[in-house]
């Protein structure tokens, strides 16, 4: 099958009641009967128009308040390339810029906590080497909120020779603006805080991760480094040449530092995304468990503006009225989320402890489909199931 008939018969002939595979994958069991029952046909109502008119294959969405989980739906396919699979609960998807909330910034912060790094301090006091061309006032929060002054990236060919000469060279960068005084989302930015987070805990960050975030929160399949064994429930993302990829990171800089970085790497179900979600908006604690402090998380969740106009941001996330992720019914100013370049996605809203995840793999088969009707969709469907609450 072509990639284009692949498309349209996942986009339309699938769509069809008597299609197989179906599309529909279900809801999750009523536990309310006809109101829990609406709310997930509103929902998949709402992923079938955002797949539609993004052109993207198969997406997950799961609406949450407090401990209750309010509605699910899984639309469409997880890969169409080299053969058609149905997105499924179990899915395995590359996170993307989700890393930096959830893996990175949910680290440095527990480190914090525990007295180890201090937000406020330079981070040269620990990774000395980074000071170097004007980089020794940037602070461990600079580089959180993406007010370091560093650019989004720097050149791929900077990471062509390993690691140790890309360390090499970002310390080697000069800032283009004076730290804390305009926001510049940068990944360059998060991958050093991965680096610092390596040189305080001692180990590699996919171990400090796992051992301050992922364990804790209770996040079982999520991880940098996908085991082969699981890789068959990955959503596959570009097809290039050979097979697409499965459980690799598609991020060309984090696949060259090994499928681990600060920026990006992270893959998760939503089961793993929305126990995230659940331990941030209850203050650190879930299930008995405390991963963070209460003033940690009040941090990650608080958007503050910049004096230079720029729209607000929390410790670890965008609070930007106009992101698509927040739709329009989220609470302007106050809700926040972030999102990832391969289609992932997830909005909070820490008044009423609700959020919306919506994972996809939008690249996958060619790099073409758009996540943001998706996302706004989605976000839109949550908000009015908690109006209707």
């Amino acid at each position: 099958m072509s990639v284009g008939a692949a498309w349209l018969w996942c986009g339309c002939e699938a769509s069809r009641p008597d299609a197989t595979p179906r599309a529909r994958q279900g809801v999750i069991a009523a536990r309310d009967g006809e109101t829990q029952a609406r709310r997930a046909l509103e929902l998949e109502a709402a992923l079938q128009a955002g797949l539609e008119a993004g052109r993207v294959a198969g997406a997950l969405a799961l609406v949450g308040r407090g401990d209750e989980e309010l509605a699910f739906s899984a639309m469409g396919m997880r890969a169409l390339e080299p053969r058609v699979e149905a997105a499924t609960r179990d899915t395995i998807w590359d996170m993307a810029s989700l890393t930096k909330p959830i893996a990175t910034a949910t680290c440095v912060m527990a480190l914090v906590d525990a007295r180890i790094l201090e937000l406020d301090a330079p981070v040269a006091r620990w990774l000395p080497e980074f000071a170097a061309h004007g980089k020794e006032a940037i602070t461990v929060e600079h580089l959180l909120r993406h007010v370091s002054g560093l650019p989004a990236a720097n050149p791929l060919a900077d990471y062509a020779h390993g690691p140790d000469e890309a360390w090499r060279r970002i310390c080697g960068l000069a800032p283009a603006d004076s730290a804390g005084t305009k926001r510049n989302y940068s990944d360059v930015g998060y991958i050093v805080l991965g680096k610092l987070v390596e040189r305080v805990d001692g180990g590699s960050l996919e171990a400090a991760v796992r051992r301050r975030v992922l364990e804790p929160c209770g996040m079982r399949e999520a991880g940098f480094l996908v085991e082969p064994s699981l890789r068959e429930r990955c959503a596959p993302t570009e097809v290039g040449t050979g097979a697409p990829p499965r459980g690799v990171v598609h991020d060309p800089r984090a696949r060259a530092l090994g499928g681990v970085a600060g920026h990006a790497g992270l893959h998760a179900t939503i089961d793993d995304a929305a126990r995230w979600c659940r331990m941030l908006l209850a203050g650190g604690e879930l299930d008995g468990v405390r991963v963070l402090s209460t003033e940690a998380c009040r941090s990650m969740l608080e958007p503050r503006v910049l004096a230079d106009g720029s729209a607000p941001r929390t410790i670890a996330l965008d609070a930007d009225p106009a992101n698509a992720a927040r739709g329009d019914l989220f609470p302007a100013g106050s809700s926040c989320g972030h999102t990832g370049f391969t289609g992932v996605s997830l909005w909070l809203d820490p008044a009423t402890r609700a959020f919306v995840v919506v994972l996809s793999s939008r690249l996958h088969p060619a790099g073409q489909g758009d996540a943001k009707p998706l996302r706004r969709a989605a976000a839109d469907a949550a908000g009015r199931m908690l109006a209707a609450r």
